[in-house]
């Protein structure tokens, strides 16, 4: 390992919720690609199978195109959903730099619900500031609408 990655500064995104609803209706929101383009974007090709390869598109900036690709790693059904996030372009600084995450949602079910830990981590600083602010206060977003989709079951 060379003395510039191992001084390489990483953040990750921790979310940590409580829901009122069962584990089993919580996972089908973060399971089924029509309820996640609901909460999140719409997905290209998920499948809860590891090793699945998937997309997603957001807004593109500088020289990325805005795709996010994303492979899914581990599937504990009602339990863990981990899923690499990787994005950005080298010549892109801010919004858009090269992005190379993996996002962990982890559910425990409890006598009032459901608790949900969501650690989108990896962020690499400096250089993914950006995203890792923007998407700070984009996650918080993002559970709460999860959490109303999973209401609706």
């Amino acid at each position: 390992m060379s003395a510039v990655a191992s001084n390489v500064q990483t953040q990750d995104i921790v979310i940590d919720e409580v829901f009122p609803h069962a584990t089993a209706t919580v996972w089908k929101a973060l399971t089924s690609a029509q309820l996640i383009a609901r909460w999140l974007m719409p997905p290209t090709g998920f499948e809860a199978i590891e090793g699945k390869t998937f997309t997603f598109q957001t807004t593109p900036g500088g020289a990325w195109d805005g795709v996010i690709h994303c492979r899914v790693l581990e599937v504990v059904p009602n339990r863990r959903l981990v899923y690499a996030w990787k994005g950005g372009n080298e010549r892109n600084t801010g919004y858009g730099a090269p992005l190379d995450t993996v996002v962990t949602w982890s559910l425990t079910p409890i006598e009032a619900g459901t608790r949900i830990r969501l650690v989108h981590a990896g962020f690499v600083m400096p250089r993914n500031d950006s995203a890792y602010n923007v998407m700070s206060g984009g996650w918080k977003k993002v559970v709460r609408q999860l959490g109303e989709i999973s209401g609706e079951e």
